[in-house]
């Protein structure tokens, strides 16, 4: 199977989320034959639900559409990296390839922070890919909190 990066469409995800008002954060998943099962962006504002980031999002789809807890041979692509909560679920979810495009030095918990991957306690550790999109993530939040002040 020749690799195909789904983040142009976690990008308009995060695009659609900043249009909502949202922190741009967009997430896609796709099963292990590489087709998108699922999509999502910020909707913690909307839903007036704390946990409503992308990733959770994207993987309750997911879950609903696989008629399972556990995603194993799933990828989930993200445009930031995931924060403690949404890491623990990847984690929970069994999710094998994590790929995100902007680090998050104050929020991430991958490989800042908690680094939820590392503790002894994580069940799951996906195959990690970071740096995809970077720039282009990175410039969403950026102007994204530059108007809002």
């Amino acid at each position: 199977m020749m690799f195909r990066s789904h983040m142009p469409q976690a990008l308009a995800e995060a695009r659609a989320a900043a249009r909502r008002g949202e922190v741009p954060v967009g997430a896609v998943l796709c099963d292990a034959a590489g087709q998108v099962v699922a999509a999502a962006g910020n909707r913690t504002r909307e839903l007036a639900d704390p946990t409503a980031h992308a990733e959770i999002l994207a993987i309750r789809a997911a879950c609903v559409a696989a008629g399972s807890e556990r995603l194993p041979g799933h990828s989930l692509w993200v445009t930031l990296e995931p924060c403690p909560m949404c890491a623990a679920a990847i984690s929970a979810a069994r999710i094998a390839t994590l790929y995100y495009g902007a680090t998050d030095p104050r929020m991430g918990g991958v490989v800042h922070g908690a680094r939820v991957f590392d503790h002894p306690q994580c069940h799951h550790r996906p195959r990690i890919y970071n740096g995809l999109a970077a720039t282009e993530s990175q410039l969403l939040l950026r102007q994204f909190f530059a108007q809002r002040r």
